[in-house]
């Protein structure tokens, strides 16, 4: 059953290619914003990699990389392409590119659409990332003395001030872990040795926040300590009054910002998916339009283009046939090599 047939007189041939040069052309500009949007996104997640577990949200940037520069070539040979069916004579030359051409192409543009899928897909990564990179690096704030972790404390700060957030989950996270290091603390004091005491593994243990916690904006001055003693300040209630730090957690904050950039990223690329798509359905339309013009006097007559020559399933299985073949052959003789390798080996008496 063919797809999408199409009569075309030889002027709408014409202006098919015409159209599409300049398609395909806004296409290789497309796939260089692709990349570019790619590397943006690499960038602002390599930024933030000390606070991140693992790795596997960089493969929504990776992927726009790829096909961003697969787009680059795919349109340029579009380009080409359609100035040769311009003139009937060198039109055939493409013939046995063309099927490959349109493999490698059909694969690229189901990359870059499943690229858009992962960059709203990869939430829940993301902000597992965010949670298990956020702990340690509160864990490790203290740790200014100690190689690898030395940079730890300013990274957080600043973060805390950028995003204007605190903690992991929130600011009560700071009161589980012991941020200040023993080299500023007083040991002889009976505080710091009674607050020690007082915990089972021997951390001091604080209810308060490093100053990136405070808000600017509040009109108070900032109360870092002893942030749930009500008695140790003046008219001030823990329970009910408006804190002045930041009351946002930072695996929040972080979560909306990347989130918000990848959406817009995958809204983009979105976009520029359809217009590949545009490009390919018309390249294939102008060449099976085209390929009824070769071997004829008059190259001015009717024509008919279609998308696919036979249904879609069969479409797939003629492109998976000859890759099956090969790697079926390719076991084959795998096995046969192993059969040969055990009838030689000598067996022991």
């Amino acid at each position: 059953m063919v797809v999408m047939k199409m009569k075309f007189p030889f002027q709408k041939r014409v202006k098919l290619a015409q159209g599409l040069w300049l398609l395909s052309w806004c296409a290789t500009v497309a796939g260089a914003t692709t990349f570019t949007l790619g590397c943006i996104l690499k960038t602002e997640l390599r930024r933030r990699a000390e606070v991140m577990d693992n790795q596997d949200i960089h493969i929504v940037p990776n992927t726009l990389m790829i096909v961003g520069l697969a787009s680059l070539g795919i349109n340029y040979f579009a380009s080409k392409i359609c100035q040769d069916a311009l003139d009937a004579g060198r039109f055939p030359r493409w013939k046995n590119f063309l099927k490959p051409y349109f493999a490698v192409s059909c694969f690229f543009t189901v990359l870059m659409l499943l690229a858009v899928i992962m960059s709203y897909a990869m939430k829940g990564s993301l902000e597992s990332s965010l949670k298990a990179g956020l702990r340690n690096g509160i864990r490790f704030y203290k740790d200014t003395d100690t190689p690898g972790r030395c940079f730890q404390k300013q990274n957080i700060d600043r973060l805390q001030m950028e995003f204007q957030c605190c903690g992991n989950n929130d600011f009560r996270d700071w009161f589980e872990v012991q941020w200040i290091s023993n080299r500023y603390l007083d040991f002889s004091s009976k505080e710091v040795k009674d607050r020690i005491k007082s915990n089972v593994d021997g951390r001091y243990l604080v209810d308060g926040v490093p100053f990136s916690c405070c808000n600017p904006s509040s009109p108070r001055p900032c109360i870092q300590y002893q942030l749930t003693n009500n008695s140790a300040h003046y008219n001030y209630d823990y329970q009910t009054e408006e804190l002045n730090i930041y009351l946002r957690g930072c695996r929040e904050a972080l979560v909306n910002y990347y989130m918000g950039l990848m959406n817009t990223i995958g809204a983009g690329v979105l976009s520029i998916f359809l217009l590949q798509g545009s490009v390919l359905v018309s390249l294939r339309l102008l060449q099976t339009a085209m390929e009824a013009v070769a071997g004829k006097e008059n190259t001015e007559i009717e024509t008919e283009g279609y998308l696919l020559e036979k249904g879609v399933k069969e479409t797939i299985m003629e492109y998976l046939d000859p890759v099956l073949k090969f790697f079926l052959l390719k076991n084959q003789v795998e096995e046969g090599s192993a059969a040969a390798t055990t009838a030689a080996t000598p067996t022991p008496t």
